[in-house]
């Protein structure tokens, strides 16, 4: 176990051992907004199964005995959900390698309960996009660890859209090589009750990662999306950008964005935003971006956060060519994601997800007459 002194947002707690945390409660900051009782079932020790995949190239399925791993969790669910874990799905791409169609990894839940352990490893100089689909069903917990190798290029995608009477609690962790760069692209739609904490470290110069975010809320759904950006290495980059829109009275999202520019972070670009779209009345939305610095010696550094209803001047441009208003309030909200999902390289993909999200907003019609196959925007 390692311990660091309580004077910032970075984690104060690293173990394997469940033992080294205490269970988390409404007084501690980074639970606050969470409501812990849609998670305290992966807050024990209780016999669980695995989440798998099919074998496939690049993809298989090991003992987790035989992982090698140095990523450490940082919080007691996901340090449950890895000493619990007998199996861990294993995605390696080699060095120099380029796979020019998205490898899709579909995850499926051998049990009720069930942990999760990903771990993908670029060589160095590799160039791969990864569709991570998280199981339909299911209470799950775990981790997905991305270690991206020098120079490599990296585009992950981790889908969620699960039945929505389950919990689901994850953590994504993008380790940066020298000159990597890492596009990670958070998408949820799914499950009744959802935190997903993302945390990003450098292990050279000249690394970028960049960080997405697409969510869409209704029903009463909860979602928590957290992230944790540690600049520890000079000349590197980071950018977050997560958009969430929310309908009905009792959704709540909650989005975190940390961001801890050590002294020795010298000449970093960082910034990151969080916008959200409220739909209906009583939606509740809370946003907190943090960023903290050790240094002045930056190229550039700032966040910014944003809540609010429709722009008023889109809805006249779109009404005043014949649309109707609540068609035209629906075609803005497919426009406000398109920014994310167009990092997005697997065009099918993309589509489906902008399907799923038409069908949610009960504008299929619209996708017929004005979508084609590509997000708007």
């Amino acid at each position: 176990m390692t311990s660091a002194p309580p004077i910032d947002h970075s984690p104060q707690v690293s173990s394997a051992d469940p033992a080294d945390f205490s269970e988390p409660s409404s007084r501690d900051e980074e639970w606050r907004f969470t409501p812990l009782d849609d998670f305290r079932i992966f807050f024990q020790q209780s016999p669980a199964g695995d989440v798998r995949a099919a074998d496939a190239p690049y993809v298989s399925n090991i003992p987790i005995a035989d992982l090698r791993s140095t990523w450490v969790a940082s919080d007691l669910p996901t340090a449950v959900a890895r000493a619990g874990s007998q199996q861990a799905v294993l995605v390696t791409i080699p060095n120099d390698a380029v796979l020019h169609e998205p490898l899709r990894v579909a995850l499926v839940a051998s049990a009720d309960l069930a942990h999760e352990h990903v771990e993908i490893v670029f060589g160095h100089h590799a160039r791969a996009t990864i569709l991570i689909e998280q199981p339909e069903h299911g209470f799950v917990s775990g981790s997905i660890v991305l270690r991206a190798g020098d120079g490599s290029q990296v585009n992950l995608v981790n889908a969620v859209d699960g039945a929505r009477d389950r919990s689901m609690l994850l953590h994504v962790h993008v380790q940066v090589g020298r000159d990597a760069h890492v596009t990670s692209t958070q998408v949820s739609l799914g499950t009744a009750s959802l935190r997903v904490t993302s945390s990003v470290g450098y292990d050279g110069p000249g690394g970028r990662a960049d960080m997405l975010g697409a969510f869409l809320a209704d029903d009463g759904q909860f979602m928590e999306h957290r992230l944790f950006v540690h600049h520890d290495q000079p000349q590197c980059a980071s950018n977050v950008v997560y958009k969430g829109a929310l309908s009905g009275a009792s959704t709540h999202t909650v989005w975190v964005g940390d961001v801890l520019v050590r002294r020795e972070a010298t000449a970093i670009d960082t910034y990151e935003i969080n916008r959200n779209l409220l739909l209906t009345e009583g939606a509740r939305a809370d946003s907190v971006p943090n960023l903290e610095l050790e240094t002045g010696d930056i190229v550039s550094a700032g966040h910014a956060s944003a809540t609010g209803r429709f722009d008023d001047d889109q809805l006249f441009y779109l009404q005043s060519r014949g649309i109707p208003a609540n068609d035209a309030r629906q075609l803005v909200v497919r426009g406000f994601f398109a920014e994310i999902l167009s990092h997005v390289e697997d065009p099918h993909w993309r589509t489906d997800v902008m399907a799923r999200i038409t069908s949610r907003l009960g504008m299929e019609h619209l996708h017929d007459e004005f979508g084609h196959d590509e997000p708007d925007g």
